[in-house]
């Protein structure tokens, strides 16, 4: 009897829907962070550390982005384009305008928000495929990006303001620490208790997994389809804003090619970590472990001088193997419920 009891509270936790395959990747980490600490005992460095967790952060924070859209069935390409709209909105207002830091982000944010809104509207109300709706506004952004500063990157933000105004900005999203932990891993890690406690305590984040589940269903319950879809976007353009105002505060300039390719790396970090590309399944502590496993992949193998190009082949085939083992289960799952 007392074995029963003890063993209660673990099956209360893989009970959750998409928690196996947490606990999978969990492992997966783990070896994979042996593995590279045995290559090159550096990797376990306090140095390194604190870096590999500064490079995780932003692939955590667009992992967010992605797993929310993707949990309610759809999804954001215009992630990365988002991410370099803000770093260019934001570096263009403080160092051609001589605009103060915060007033910039502020802009910038409604700006950042105003595409999630864009986009939620026209996948649910304009029933527009989510996979065409992003793509458009995907190129909008970018090209909002490259017009922010007359296609051309800006000059350094401290210009016209000077260095020690534009330094606050620039310690608080990146170079900055608390407790000797980078200010880019405290933001990330309040905004993923943020919307972890959003999506998996409140009746918003409830309404998220019911039209993922079944979109159906959730419109005959009462659920609001649009306003939902509406949110999940706005969080999701959010955070890629956010990362955009990271590698404005890193470089201390805007790029025009800020955040290409962050679409990718955010639908990886979201499907390793568990989140579903079918929707309705998905948690963030999965995002976090998909975020780490990118982040570990990326350190240790350039550790073990492995080329890029090699990289970047071994990470897209993970993903690969990711999803398609998500739509093995799901779909197996689906086949046994009819049968």
């Amino acid at each position: 009897m007392v074995k029963i009891e003890n063993h209660v509270p673990l099956k209360k936790i893989f009970s959750v829907r998409g928690m196996a395959q947490v606990v999978t990747v969990s492992f997966g980490l783990v070896i994979l962070c042996i593995i590279f600490g045995i290559l090159n005992p550096n990797f376990f460095s306090g140095e390194n550390t604190l870096n590999l967790l500064r490079q995780i952060a932003p692939i955590l924070l667009i992992g967010i982005s992605q797993a929310y859209v993707l949990i309610t069935g759809n999804i954001d390409l215009s992630i990365g384009s988002v991410v370099g709209m803000s770093t260019m909105i934001a570096s263009t207002l403080m160092s051609k305008g001589g605009v103060n830091p915060w007033l910039a982000v502020l802009i910038t944010m409604i700006a950042c928000l105003a595409v999630g809104a864009a986009n939620g509207l026209l996948v649910a109300k304009c029933k527009l495929p989510p996979f065409i709706a992003t793509l458009g506004t995907m190129t909008i952004a970018r090209g909002i990006a490259q017009l922010a500063n007359n296609n051309y990157n800006t000059d350094s933000i401290g210009k016209i303001l000077g260095k020690e105004a534009v330094q606050g900005f620039r310690d608080f999203f990146y170079y900055g620490s608390f407790l000797n932990v980078y200010n880019t891993i405290w933001i990330a890690l309040v905004l993923w208790i943020i919307f972890n406690f959003f999506i998996g305590r409140t009746r918003s984040g409830r309404h998220i997994y019911a039209i993922g589940s079944n979109v159906e269903a959730a419109r005959l319950s009462g659920v609001s389809v649009t306003v939902t879809t509406v949110k999940a976007y706005l969080v999701s353009a959010f955070c890629a804003c956010v990362v955009g105002f990271i590698l404005c505060a890193q470089a201390g300039m805007g790029a025009m090619d800020a955040g290409n390719t962050y679409e990718l790396y955010a639908v990886a970090a979201a499907v390793i970590g568990g989140v579903s590309t079918l929707g309705g399944q998905g948690l963030m502590i999965g995002t976090v472990i998909g975020a780490s496993i990118w982040g570990v992949l990326q350190n240790g193998l350039q550790f073990a001088n492995v080329a890029v190009a090699w990289r970047n082949i071994i990470i897209g085939a993970i993903v690969i193997v990711s999803v398609l083992l998500d739509v093995i289960v799901r779909t197996g799952a689906k086949g046994k419920k009819v049968i």
